[in-house]
């Protein structure tokens, strides 16, 4: 018998934390977090991270492993999620994915495109040279090292440049000879079977859950947290301060947005969200085995 890979996902405030725990509890299943932001130790209130009481009903995996001031990618999220898998099934278990994350959530379907292994040093030899001469110094640098062409790359998108960049150095290979490695790598989680489902909600009541759960988080001391990690260096890791709630948090304690104003900045950067998650489920991810409806 083939193992089960069950992933479930949906938007932010959907309902995924409560759902993947009952459905744990039913198919004696320990939980994979899908979330790029729970992988961070002290990044709590925002992010909704499972409480004590909920991690201690289920076993959790890949969630406070990385100190917030230190990047964390993709890659090393698909590595440590391969690992956790692994283990849970050869312990007789169940393995539940969840969260929201659109390119985590598409590791366990499609091979990871960024699977090159970058060195702080090159990241931060590519930080300065965008700092100091932007997208074009970026553009000029990427074409030195990948003469033959940038195959589909985005060109006006600077992250995505800077990242190719990174990969061709970290690799000494060109764009192209990296696009063509991938295209030929195996699908993940080949041997097993998945089953994805997607959480939904009507609109209405969503919105609902986000105002009251932005509100629930700023009563519950988001600007406390967020003050506390801006001391351990947040803002030295843009993928964790730039977290819903956080990036809005931090803005506010720069001065740069009112007290007044900063619930309705997280409501509205939050709707924004949910509207790319969805956009992102239906282009990027596969047709789901089951779409849920919740209440």
């Amino acid at each position: 018998m083939r193992d089960t890979l069950y992933i479930i996902s949906g938007v932010t405030a959907v309902g995924k934390t409560n759902f993947a725990l009952d459905y744990a509890e039913e198919n004696n299943a320990e939980i994979i977090s899908c979330d790029a932001s729970l992988v961070y130790r002290g990044m709590n209130i925002g992010t909704a991270k499972p409480t004590a009481a909920e991690l201690a009903r289920i076993p959790h995996h890949l969630i406070d492993i990385q100190p917030v001031d230190q990047p964390f990618d993709i890659t090393r999220y698909d590595q440590l999620a391969r690992q956790a898998v692994q283990r849970i099934f050869d312990r007789g278990k169940s393995v539940i994915v969840t969260g929201g994350s659109g390119f985590y959530l598409k590791s366990f379907f499609e091979p990871v495109v960024d699977s090159v292994e970058v060195s702080p040093e090159i990241r931060a030899q590519s930080d300065a040279l965008f700092a100091e001469r932007g997208l074009e110094g970026l553009l000029e640098a990427l074409g030195a090292v990948s003469p033959e062409g940038f195959g589909s790359l985005d060109l006006l998108n600077p992250r995505r440049v800077q990242r190719a960049l990174e990969r061709c150095w970290a690799s000494g290979k060109s764009l192209p000879c990296l696009q063509e490695e991938f295209a030929h790598r195996p699908k993940p989680y080949a041997s097993m079977d998945k089953v994805f489902i997607l959480l939904k909600r009507n609109t209405e009541d969503l919105n609902e859950r986000l105002a009251a759960r932005a509100e629930a988080m700023l009563e519950a001391g988001l600007i406390e947290e967020v003050a506390h990690l801006k001391r351990l260096g947040i803002e030295k890791n843009p993928n964790a301060a730039n977290a819903i709630g956080y990036r809005e948090t931090l803005a506010y304690l720069r001065g740069a947005i009112k007290e007044s104003d900063l619930l309705a900045t997280i409501v509205k950067n939050t709707k924004a969200l949910v509207k790319k998650q969805k956009t992102w489920f239906r282009s990027q991810l596969p047709q789901p085995n089951r779409c849920l409806e919740l209440s």
